[in-house]
Parts: structure tokens; sequence; C-alpha cells
């Protein structure tokens, strides 16, 4: 019996690392520190030597670092956000839970990233921030956001996007403020939840240390309202041991990719592929487009016939979701969003997967398509 084809196996490359991350495990045990620490303080550190920063606070989660950096720049009641439609709630979420409001601009065709245009109708007066996000491991084009935003601060969505380039600079380093998640499934996938907020300015950086720790500098002395946005010293130091082959585990993803493209791209197929050529892309996720969105679904099931799991990224744009349905604008406003919920399907690209595994995902598809 021909084995499945898994969207996502973390434990092979956990696996592989086992030893070193149980003595890891112990020495956290052993040091007794599991708040912050040196743990922390070294991984941050780390962090914002590579991604080239000056400043990175670890925090809790990719929306904890999302809310924190929102928070650090005062949005609140009467704020009004930029955000794209195609995304992960959480980009919207964070926003709504400041107080402020969410306004939904549409994407781009290809990258499916924050369309620069569609921000331009977007910003008002009352527009406090922007947040674009790195969908997919792409880079969103920060040089025309930034033109266009005209001085409000831009904040990068990062999630999806440790590693990932655009003319030379990382993600987290292209916007005033930086946010990545390291849930399991990202680049950089920790052993739970964790994030970091990454910035060039020493002041919102102070401010964000604050926050994620009940809006104290020093122990019992408030100076502002936060939360309890800590970044663990398990994680840290799990995530340590990860980030120094973290461009090998990209460079498989980018392999992947090219490998879908070589296979899939010049077989006149009704689909169409990411940017294999942008060498900046981390694929975080290999997302296809069909180009008839009434076979998107009945792809997925020929796909899960076969032992090949496929996830759709994401079904339904934010401003069509029940709890931002009356912030507007109503359907139809933002076609590109709402056709890519329609339209668009993962595949597998995790960092372990074979080559004949993606061969297979690809000789699959050719198959549906007869």
């Amino acid at each position: 019996m021909t084995p499945p084809v898994p969207f996502f196996d973390r434990a092979r490359g956990d696996l592989a690392l086992r030893d070193e991350l149980t003595a890891v495990f112990q020495s956290v045990v052993q040091s007794g520190r599991y708040i912050l620490g040196p743990e922390v303080e070294a991984f941050e550190s780390e962090c914002a030597a590579y991604l080239g920063v000056r400043h990175a606070i670890g925090v809790s989660s990719g929306t904890d670092a999302l809310l924190a950096a929102l928070m650090a720049l005062g949005v609140g009641a009467g704020d009004e956000v930029v955000c794209p439609a195609y995304t992960f709630f959480a980009t919207a979420g964070a926003v709504h839970r400041t107080g402020a409001r969410p306004v939904f601009a549409d994407v781009l065709p290809g990258s499916f990233n924050l369309d620069p245009a569609s921000l331009a109708r977007a910003l008002t007066a009352r527009t406090r921030a922007v947040v674009a996000v790195h969908l997919f491991g792409a880079c969103a084009p920060m040089d025309e956001l930034l033109a266009v935003a005209r001085g409000v601060p831009v904040l990068e969505d990062a999630a999806q996007a440790f590693g990932a380039e655009r003319a030379g600079r990382r993600a987290g380093a292209l916007g005033l403020l930086g946010c990545f998640s390291f849930f399991p499934t990202k680049n950089l996938g920790g052993f739970g939840d964790g994030g970091l907020v990454t910035t060039d300015d020493g002041d919102l950086a102070d401010r964000v240390r604050a926050l994620r720790a009940q809006g104290a500098r020093e122990k019992h002395r408030h100076t502002l309202v936060g939360g309890n946005f800590r970044l663990d010293a398990l994680q840290a130091a799990l995530l340590r041991r990860k980030l120094p082959r973290l461009g090998a585990l990209l460079e498989r993803r980018r392999d992947h990719a090219a490998q879908y493209a070589s296979l899939l791209g010049g077989a006149g197929l009704p689909i169409s592929l990411p940017d294999a050529g942008d060498a900046g892309h981390t694929f975080n996720q290999y997302v296809i487009r069909l180009h008839d969105a009434s076979l998107r679904d009945r792809l997925r099931s020929f796909l899960a016939a076969r032992g090949i799991g496929a996830e759709i990224y994401y079904p339904a744009p934010l401003h069509l979701q029940p709890c931002f349905a009356p912030l507007g604008p109503p359907a139809g406003a933002l076609p590109v969003a709402e056709s890519a919920a329609r339209e668009t399907l993962a595949l597998p690209i995790f960092p372990e997967l074979t080559g004949d595994e993606v061969a297979r995902v690809a000789a699959a598809i050719r198959a549906f398509f007869g």
C-alpha cells in the first residue's frame, strides 16, 4: 500500500533532533528559569542579528506580537487600521482587540499580498496604522506600500515569513515594526505558541517589553496597561537550536517549490502557481489557484482519496466573516480577495517532504485534469 503524503509532518524534523532537544529541555529544567531570563535574551539577540534589526522582543504568540505592536503605537478606540482582507484572522482580530476598527483592502492577484492601490483608497484621516501581511512566505511590496501610506506607520505581519527577503533585507526589517509567529507549522516552528516583535525604534522596543509584562518596566510599577505576552524560556531555548538550521530548511522549501513548478508549470493545466523565481520567497505554504472555482473542492477530495493532504487558506475573506461583516465593505467590493478564497488550494511543502512525494502530488493533480 502506498503511504500517504501528509500536508504537514512536524515529527519528521523533530525526531532527527531528538537527542539535542532533549538535552536542551533538561538544561532548562535544571536552571529553574522558565519565564524570560538568559535563554530568551540570547534568542532575542540571535534573532535580531539574523533579521538585521536593532531590537527583537520575544512574546507569547504571533497574535500577541501584533497586539503588542499596535498597543505600543497607541492604537485604540476611534482609530482605523488598514489590513488585507485575505489573510489569517489574527491580523484583523488584533486590531479589533485594541478598540480600533479594521478597514479591509484588496490584495494583488499574483502574490495575494496587500494591493497598494487598494490601500490608497482605504486610507482616511482616522487611519492610525497599516498592517502589511507577508502572506505564505513572500514579502509584500513594502516600498510601494510605504510610499502610499505617506508616513502612516506600516507594521509587518511576518508570521509566515521568517527568513523571507525583499531587495536584500529580511522580513521584519522593512516596516516600523515586525511581528512573527513561532507556531509549530511556521518556517521557524516552536514547540507550542511563541512570537517576536522587531523594530529599529528604541522607544517602541521599550514599550513592547513593558507591555509584554503587564505594562511594568520594573516590578510592581506599571507605567502602561499591558498583558501577559512573555515568551517562555523553554520555547526560546529550543528555538535557539533550530535557528542555525533555518537556512537549510528554507532551501528545501524552495527546492520543493521549484519541483512543483517544473512538474506543473508547463503542463497546460488551468491553474496558476506561486512565483518560484522569487528568490526571497520562503514558501511557508505552496498555494495554487484554480481558474475554475468549482473544481477546487473536487480537487481536494480527489487528492484526499489518494492519501494526499491539501488545505484551504483561507475559505472566506475577513470582511465577510460574521464578526466583521457589519463593518463592511459588502460582498463584491474586494473581488481579488473574494475570488482567492474560492479558488486557492495549498499543497504539501514542509522541508522534510521528499522529492518522490512532491512528484506524487503533481502526478495526482495532472491526473485530475486528465
